[in-house]
């Protein structure tokens, strides 16, 4: 099982600094989330990804309107085997992914998984913290989902920071689970979890730099170690 630190794209500039500091480290490998970036905004991330080491992300999370152009520069390029998207309720996909579909997987977000998706598209993206999110404040999404993932074991996943008090995200939803740690304990709730949920490949969904996410892969890794 990989744990990989990720360039997520929350704002221009955090995912500049977040590509600036994976071409001072050198890394080969990284995951890439692409959800909050226009087709001109993800050539740009893609060109000055050129200009590092990074050799592979096998690990993609995209968004709705990317076309199948862009999934094969993904693969051919830095090898990428799987991708997330959100669920077709909630961000419906915008291009045929052809020959990647089964290479897809849907994420848990607010709606709850559903198998029939699951089975059009290429099975479980499982994000950790929106599952101990839902068991603290939903247990009945929480039950739902772990019934589904029963039959569906997850090939990929993301971690995130699930914070002691919740609050209210600017969609108005309640919540504790957070793109951003304060301290390496706000992911000590990974540690309940089976090995199984994981995947094979964990991005680090994390606002943190690239630097503060290695320090959580290795935290985390210790936390697996011991199961």
């Amino acid at each position: 099982m990989l744990i990989l630190p990720t360039i997520t794209t929350i704002t221009k500039l955090a995912w500049l600094d977040k590509i600036a500091e994976v071409k001072e480290l050198k890394l080969e490998e990284v995951c890439l989330f692409l959800t909050c970036l226009n087709q001109e905004q993800r050539k740009e991330v893609f060109r000055l990804l050129e200009e590092t080491s990074v050799k592979r992300i096998p690990f993609v999370h995209l968004r709705s309107d990317m076309e199948l152009s862009e999934l094969d520069y993904l693969a051919k390029r830095y090898q990428t085997k799987v991708f997330n998207i959100h669920t077709q309720k909630e961000f419906p996909s915008l291009n045929d992914y052809g020959p990647y579909k089964k290479s897809v997987c849907i994420e848990n977000t607010y709606e709850p998984l559903n198998e029939s998706e699951l089975e059009e598209f290429g099975g479980v993206c499982l994000d950790l913290s929106h599952l101990e999110n839902d068991r603290i404040l939903q247990p009945g999404k929480y039950r739902q989902n772990t019934e589904v993932l029963k039959k569906y074991s997850p090939r990929c996943s993301h971690v995130s920071a699930v914070k002691k008090e919740s609050f209210i995200d600017e969609e108005s939803h309640l919540r504790i689970t957070s793109h951003h740690f304060d301290d390496l304990s706000e992911l000590a709730y990974l540690a309940k979890y089976p090995l199984a949920y994981f995947g094979e490949v964990s991005a680090l969904e994390l606002e943190n730099s690239i630097e503060e996410q290695l320090r959580a892969k290795e935290y985390i890794s210790t936390l697996i170690r011991k199961k």
